[in-house]
């Protein structure tokens, strides 16, 4: 995905999301908008700017939090989809001129423009996806903080593997994909401190051919359980019949017999929170990544389906054990964000 979540050139230029969410962290005191709240008969009308298509699965969860809020919260929902970064300004003030209260997306490839398009629209609520912090008074933040279900992942993982070696096919190397990456890694670790890993990035968001192309070399070189941390991964495990960890939803329907389980990234708390203080008039500029974690609901792992009979009790046992552990705020999965290379 060229034209979408461009934002690796600044990361390498030295800043890291939580460097940059640690200075927006200055911005969560942010005044309420101006405006009363809504009234009660009145529809709230939220719109999304996505910059790949609504089938790439980061960009699927939010099209999926926001028509399941069209169904219970009672919202008017429209959406604009493989948005180049050159049209992103064009298309949030279109949504914001056309009554829309509040506009969500993904904002990685046009930071500069989205931000500064906001502050054109005051009243306007606006909450996306961003390698930075919040700004006042009403451009808030959020991102897929996932990497708890990650680990517990990664647990299975290191006890399924047959070979000792696993691998990981991702996007690219920012703090976003890596520490969902090192989490899984660690996991497998944690169960058996001698596994090897294997790590690709194709460079892209959305390519399932280059993802399907490096898989394969991974399996090709002895991987037997693989996160397919990018569309296509599944389709190699399927067919060199490996075991495949999924990513951001529930892909068991992908390869039934492959996928054992996987991260899942809700997105309606953050979803549901953001409509409920714009129907309040109490909307801010702020970080709503802590609504993506699992103890808010906003993330965990997919059912087992097919596995739930297959799997050791033991293995099961033991993430059930994390899990709680997670939960209970008694256990802490490590953020680690710096690039994570094979062995």
């Amino acid at each position: 995905m060229d034209n979408g979540k461009s934002k690796i050139q600044s990361k390498r230029e030295g800043l890291s999301r939580r460097s940059l969410l640690e200075l927006g962290a200055l911005g969560l005191g942010a005044a309420m908008l101006p405006g009363s709240a809504l009234a009660q008969d009145k529809k709230l009308k939220v719109a999304a700017i996505f910059a790949t298509p609504t089938e790439e699965p980061w960009v699927h969860q939010i099209h999926l939090a926001l028509q399941r809020a069209e169904k219970e919260l009672g919202i008017e929902y429209k959406w604009s989809e493989k948005v180049q970064t050159a049209d992103f300004s064009r298309v949030m003030r279109e949504y914001a001129q056309g009554g829309y209260e509040l506009v969500l997306g993904d904002a990685f490839a046009a930071e500069r423009e989205s931000r500064r398009t906001a502050k054109q629209f005051p009243k306007v609520a606006f909450l996306f996806g961003s390698g930075a912090g919040p700004a006042e008074p009403n451009f808030a933040v959020f991102d897929n903080w996932i990497h708890e279900p990650a680990y517990l992942s990664g647990l299975i993982a290191g006890k399924m593997s047959k070979s000792g070696t696993i691998g990981a096919v991702a996007a690219m190397g920012i703090p976003e994909v890596n520490r969902l990456v090192n989490a899984f890694f660690a996991g497998a670790r944690e169960v058996n401190p001698d596994i090897k890993r294997k790590v690709a990035f194709i460079g892209s968001f959305f390519d399932p051919p280059k993802a399907k192309e490096a898989a394969i070399a991974q399996i090709d070189a002895g991987v037997d359980v693989i996160y397919a941390e990018r569309f296509g991964v599944i389709e190699a495990a399927v067919e060199r019949k490996i075991l495949a960890i999924s990513n951001m939803s529930d892909q068991s329907n992908l390869g039934p017999d492959t996928v054992i389980t996987g991260p899942v990234w809700d997105m309606y708390p953050t979803v549901e929170h953001a409509i409920k203080l714009v129907k309040a008039g109490v909307f801010t500029a702020q970080d709503y990544g802590d609504f993506s974690r699992m103890a808010k609901g906003g993330s965990f792992l997919a059912p087992y389906h097919k596995f739930d009979k297959t799997l050791p009790a033991d293995v099961k046992e033991l993430v059930e054990k994390k899990k709680a552990e997670i939960l209970d705020g008694n256990f802490r999965v490590v953020v680690d964000e710096n690039t994570p290379v094979s062995d």
